[in-house]
């Protein structure tokens, strides 16, 4: 047998089938063979080509829509969508209701009286209070009235005026309004010399709690508080706990971090929440 002969020639297949029954089927299989590995190479490479160039077609028209929209504005949408989610709506104040309220008159102000008495006829021992003459009566300028009254005023106008006077509650100065802290804004705040200077902050200022370096407990805490828009940190939480020593510590180093440079929205320095991690690890022997 030849060492050249192509495993793929009729040559070969020749070769194979000498001697034997050609025109059993398998013989005319074997001459087919290479005819359909050959279709079937090109096919593949057919449907490869196909797939490559859509892949390319789809790519080309994905870089034109984000060269005719600026990636400025989807970020400025984006920003405006969270923002407007974020302003949480305070409740107007409700009006306080001013009631009219009339004061009793003051002694001083009372209109002076003098009680008008009825004349029976009775015995001397059934006389229980002194009984004013109608000479009296005449000669007294108070009103006459059921009660005899001598300690206000003998000007009716004064009493009028009064009663007349009404009592207006004043209103109560309403609180600030709290200030509005967004999640995202169009420029985020950054540390002085950016999340290394941070991270190497926190690393070299965090103590670890002694208990819990004794227990051995180690791990992440992340924090998140609010840069306010003059760059000092404000309300400090932590919303991913591991432990409570580790929880207090991180949130202690947080809160002396040196001002930040602040968000911006509009152009316009803005309180921003920011969340970063706090990992606590153990030194190993």
């Amino acid at each position: 047998m030849a060492k050249d002969v192509d495993l793929s020639s009729k040559e070969w297949t020749d070769i194979v089938f000498d001697g034997k029954n050609k025109e059993y089927g398998a013989y005319t299989l074997r001459q087919a063979s290479v005819k359909r590995h050959n279709r079937a190479m090109i096919a593949v490479v057919v449907i490869l080509a196909v797939v490559a160039a859509l892949a390319f077609l789809v790519n080309t028209v994905i870089e034109k829509i984000n060269e005719a929209r600026p990636t400025d504005m989807i970020e400025q949408e984006m920003a405006a969508m969270v923002a407007e989610e974020a302003v949480e709506e305070e409740p107007e104040p409700e009006q306080q209701r001013v009631e009219e309220q009339k004061p009793e008159a003051l002694p001083e102000e009372i209109l002076n009286t003098v009680k008008s008495s009825e004349i029976k006829i009775v015995s001397d021992d059934q006389v229980t209070e002194e009984i004013k003459s109608q000479d009296d009566l005449k000669n007294d300028d108070r009103a006459i009235g059921a009660t005899d009254f001598d300690k206000g005023t003998d000007d009716i106008n004064v009493v009028k005026e009064h009663k007349d006077e009404v009592i207006v509650e004043e209103k109560k100065p309403e609180p600030p309004k709290k200030e509005e802290v967004f999640t995202a804004v169009e420029q985020m705040p950054t540390f002085p010399g950016g999340e290394a200077a941070l991270m190497q902050y926190l690393s070299s200022h965090i103590k670890y709690p002694a208990a819990a370096a004794e227990n051995g407990i180690q791990g992440r805490v992340v924090v998140q508080f609010v840069v306010t828009k003059n760059g000092s940190v404000g309300d400090v939480k932590v919303v991913k706990s591991k432990d409570p020593e580790l929880d207090k510590e991180a949130v202690r180093v947080v809160k002396t971090l040196p001002k930040f440079n602040p968000g911006r929205m509009n152009g316009q320095a803005v309180s921003v929440w920011y969340t970063i991690p706090v990992n606590f690890k153990l030194a190993t022997n």
